[in-house]
């Protein structure tokens, strides 16, 4: 073949081509079994964070197994529909699904002996999704602690939702009023009730309204279960 052909110079780069994306394709297929458990090993880590749980230095699916002892899935009614599971859901999907096909994960942990419950969040930002998990105590209406993160908020305001000074605002606050999700975030500087509000970050309204909506539309989700003592 005339290696200064049009047609050979077709067929080589065609060739190559073909190679570098079954390369391609069997990398991707190799790694995605240890890029799956990074995810799950991140999860578990953010879940306990929302028990105040520090894992440095620990392995996150050990330290897990240990302060959470059921990852149950409950219907909108409040009743558990399966004891195991929930960690697979995907909050943000669930949300758009109706009502009454809704699956909602719920984390039960023993901390010092002590029952807690974290539920997660999911929502939007100004720029991207933001997500979370909101860990209670047994009483169902105190905030123990909890977690935030985002995809894309601006560094310095909106992305301080996951700043330890944002979210050591939380812990205490009470979740129901009149049995309704009152747990909340307002603008910063115009908190009116603290038993229930936190102030939101300076310079980041829109992503504090967002946190807000976010605590609201989730845990409303959970209200029957949450009222029900």
């Amino acid at each position: 073949m005339n290696t200064n052909s049009n047609s050979y110079t077709i067929i080589y780069a065609s060739v190559i081509v073909v190679i570098v994306a079954f390369a391609l394709a069997f990398t991707s297929a190799s790694l995605r079994p240890a890029q799956n458990k990074n995810i799950e090993l991140d999860k578990m880590k953010q879940i306990l964070h929302a028990l105040n749980v520090d894992t440095k230095g620990q392995k996150a699916d050990k330290v897990y197994a240990k302060y959470v002892t059921a990852d149950q899935i409950l219907n909108t009614e409040g009743k558990v529909i399966a004891q195991e599971g929930g960690f697979k859901i995907n909050m943000a999907k669930e949300m758009h699904k109706p009502a009454n096909e809704r699956q909602l994960p719920l984390y039960v942990c023993n901390v010092d002996g002590q029952t807690k419950y974290v539920i997660p969040v999911s929502g939007s930002g100004l720029w991207g999704a933001i997500w979370g998990y909101i860990g209670l105590n047994d009483d169902k209406n105190t905030v123990y602690a909890v977690y935030f993160s985002d995809e894309s908020e601006t560094p310095g305001l909106g992305a301080e939702i996951a700043s330890a000074h944002f979210q050591e605002e939380f812990p205490g606050k009470k979740v129901l009023k009149d049995n309704q999700i009152a747990l909340g975030v307002e603008k910063y500087g115009k908190v009116t009730d603290p038993t229930y509000q936190v102030d939101g970050v300076s310079g980041g309204t829109i992503t504090s309204k967002g946190v807000d909506a976010m605590i609201k539309n989730c845990m409303g989700q959970y209200n029957k279960f949450l009222t029900n003592k």
